[in-house]
């Protein structure tokens, strides 16, 4: 990492974004994020559910030869156990850092403090202690993180830029498979044996934290089966 990187200001990270978001509207996955890993080095990481592993493979395949990505997986402590096994054999098998993060509380603390089931009552609150806030602290050393948001997945999605500036965290944010389908998803998978959830096999088409999440129905979007019958949609990560 250069000094130059060390130093840049949040107005200037900013403005790096809002103009990489232009210029890499149209460039590939792998385009935009070596230009990630060009601009920001070791301030740069991955953040992964563990769904699929599509976007560490593709930041592995940038960095081959040098140190590894980090990669961030938020451990809430109410993931399936095939989440979890995504996780071990991602970091055994792929040429990536993982890095576990964990809420300040157990899920047993927690239910001392806020009462059981806390994600039936009050969802938004969970998601903040157990995600959320975590995610925050883990990001600090960093000023880009990349995600695997893609606008085909919902309508929350449907503008996701594939560089753009997290307010919230006043940091840049990648979604290099942004303009990707399922399709396109589906094909990175088979070509190159990327690594996923099997849950993927069993009706699940987005995985979060097993008591918030369902299978999906036909004909409902991918983001369906989490939080069904509830008006909430996203946990809080990305808006």
């Amino acid at each position: 990492m250069t000094t130059a990187q060390q130093e840049r200001t949040t107005e200037e990270l900013k403005a790096l974004a809002e103009q990489a978001g232009r210029d890499l509207e149209d460039a590939s996955a792998l385009e935009i994020l070596q230009w990630a890993v060009d601009t920001f080095g070791k301030q740069f990481c991955v953040t992964s559910s563990m769904e699929d592993a599509v976007v560490s493979h593709l930041a592995s395949r940038v960095v081959k030869g040098e140190a590894p990505v980090d990669v961030i997986f938020l451990d809430t402590g109410y993931h399936f156990p095939e989440t979890i096994g995504t996780r071990d054999a991602v970091e055994a098998v792929m040429d990536v850092n993982v890095i576990t993060l964990t809420p300040r509380q157990t899920v047993a603390e927690q239910d001392a403090e806020y009462g059981p089931k806390l994600h039936d009552r009050d969802p938004d609150l969970c998601c903040r202690l157990r995600k959320v806030q975590p995610l925050e602290e883990g990001l600090k050393d960093y000023q880009a993180w990349a995600t695997g948001l893609r606008r085909d997945e919902s309508p929350t999605r449907a503008d996701t830029p594939v560089v753009g500036w997290d307010e919230k965290r006043q940091k840049v944010k990648i979604s290099p498979i942004a303009r990707w389908t399922q399709d396109d998803v589906d094909a990175y998978i088979t070509e190159h044996g990327v690594l996923t959830n099997p849950l993927l096999m069993d009706g699940y088409a987005s995985v979060g934290c097993a008591p918030c999440t369902r299978r999906v129905l036909e004909g409902e979007d991918a983001r369906a089966g989490r939080w069904a019958g509830r008006a909430k949609t996203e946990c809080g990560l990305h808006g």
